[in-house]
């Protein structure tokens, strides 16, 4: 995380001169340098200071202000995200936000194996380190009103797609209760003994035009 720079998104609901800044430069119209470049504005940059831990907490505590007393607000836990280009970053923060989200928590394991190997060249700890599209971080840790993103296509017609947003409302052993926050089907619970899920504090700029 060489540059640290934001978009803080609840700007956009609340700032005109915010909105019309994205709605120049998507048209085209901003103001570029000699490169073609578009200047970002210092209001919505995070200073690179050299310690990426310092800068990583520090852009956490811009885009989740007092998380913790926010923590049972819907609206404050879906309408922001930190967004990365890589899923290696993304696991990493939401490793750090779930540890900063108050409450007990879960964890959930992935099991993988191979089938007809029996030199062992595919052992566990290789496995357990891939993470294929459409399936879970092997460590899953879930605290209770955390936010979490649907991976692949469950039931699209009710509103479990690729993409979904959704909070915890529960859990179990084997079955995970959550509760969609975002669009058209806002409210439905779905159980689940799969958890084709991620935590989504953070998550890819591609994830997040879904």
């Amino acid at each position: 995380m060489r540059h640290l720079k934001l978009v803080h998104n609840m700007r956009a609901q609340s700032d005109p001169w915010f909105v019309d800044y994205l709605l120049r430069i998507g048209g085209g119209t901003e103001e570029v340098n000699e490169d073609g470049n578009v200047r970002i504005l210092d209001e919505i940059c995070v200073l690179y200071s050299g310690d990426a831990e310092k800068d990583l907490h520090t852009l956490i505590d811009i885009i989740f202000p007092d998380l913790n007393a926010n923590m049972a607000n819907k609206d404050y836990i879906t309408t922001r995200a930190i967004l990365s280009t890589r899923n290696d970053w993304v696991d990493m923060i939401n490793m750090k936000m779930i540890d900063m989200f108050q409450g007990g928590e879960t964890v959930y394991h992935r099991f993988d194996s191979t089938v007809d190997d029996p030199q062992n060249y595919y052992p566990s700890e290789f496995l357990n380190s891939l993470t294929p599209n459409g399936l879970p971080p092997h460590v899953l840790k879930l605290k209770l009103g955390c936010p979490v993103i649907l991976l692949r296509n469950i039931d699209p017609a009710n509103g479990l797609c690729n993409g979904t947003r959704l909070v915890v409302q529960g859990f179990r052993r084997n079955i995970i209760d959550a509760e969609i926050v975002v669009g058209q089907h806002v409210g439905k619970r779905f159980k689940r003994k799969q958890f084709p899920i991620r935590l989504s504090f953070a998550m890819t700029i591609n994830k997040s035009q879904g």
